[in-house]
């Protein structure tokens, strides 16, 4: 959302109309979210959804694997994707324009948080060149700077310098085939009585309590905890403090299920005997 607002207002630097708004799912930090921004000569008057974008800008490469990113692109649009990987080996629904960048190494270097956003807004000034780095530094501290402070907002400047310098631009690979998803249409007998959701299974699979099982939140992590079984003393305190229980009780200690840990590092400040270290 940020770096949707950030565009628009380095876009209006660089002498365009700018608009921008978010769309929210599940509003928590690590859920996949959409956010749009709109750039143009003239003054903007539509402000629906983007269904044809020009660009597409992925934060976070794992949703490659999970969303077709490249729905309704135009054919000659431009996917912009944080990622370690060269452009031809970066495989989408069709044949695209892509640009790379590992925007996850630079915000750590430079901010100490895998927060990218200002990262992939470099990787796109350097990739479409619709606007400039100096437009773009510009917008960076009118959004940022009353929001985090300016010696933050400046260093997310820096992350985005940086980000500018590393895209690569090329062609990836086409072919990658993706499940259209279905929803989940009750019908009157279905609907809850008042508050209570009650779990049920359905053509599209489970709703209501217990559904989570089928979200594999697992892909929302940038950093895994592993478990030195030599320095583990079973206390437990991992186990018992893991807000999403993903450590599970073995024969022989714990072992943490890495289709749901979301790599908060909860486990490994609680651990006593610091046997538990975080992994990017």
């Amino acid at each position: 959302m940020l770096a949707a607002q950030a565009l628009a207002s380095a876009a209006f630097h660089d002498g365009y109309y700018g608009v921008a708004f978010p769309f929210f799912g599940a509003e928590r930090r690590g859920a996949p979210v959409l956010a749009f921004a709109r750039i143009d000569r003239e003054k903007i008057y539509q402000k629906t959804q983007i269904y044809e974008p020009d660009c597409v800008v992925v934060l976070d490469d794992k949703l490659v694997d999970l969303v077709n990113v490249a729905e309704g692109l135009k054919q000659d649009g431009i996917a912009i994707i944080n990622s370690s990987k060269k452009p031809d080996e970066i495989e989408l629904e069709r044949e695209a324009k892509v640009a790379v960048v590992d925007a996850t190494t630079i915000a750590l270097e430079v901010l100490g948080t895998p927060i990218t956003n200002s990262a992939m807004l470099g990787a796109f000034a350097k990739a479409t060149g619709i606007i400039s780095m100096d437009a773009l530094e510009k917008g960076i501290m009118d959004i940022f700077g009353p929001r985090i402070g300016v010696e933050r907002a400046k260093r997310n400047i820096e992350a985005a310098k940086k980000a500018y310098e590393s895209t690569d631009i090329g062609v990836c690979k086409g072919g990658r085939m993706f499940e259209k998803g279905k929803k989940w249409l009750p019908n009157w007998d279905e609907l809850p009585i008042g508050l209570a959701t009650r779990a049920l299974k359905t053509d599209v699979g489970l709703v209501g309590i217990g559904s989570f099982v089928e979200n594999k939140t697992g892909t929302w992590r940038t950093f895994r905890p592993v478990i030195n079984k030599e320095k583990c003393v079973n206390c437990l305190l991992c186990w018992f403090y893991c807000p999403d229980g993903a450590i599970k009780r073995v024969s022989d200690g714990v072992e943490v299920d890495y289709d749901y840990c979301k790599g908060c590092g909860i486990c490994a400040n609680e651990c006593p005997v610091k046997a538990i270290t975080m992994v990017r």
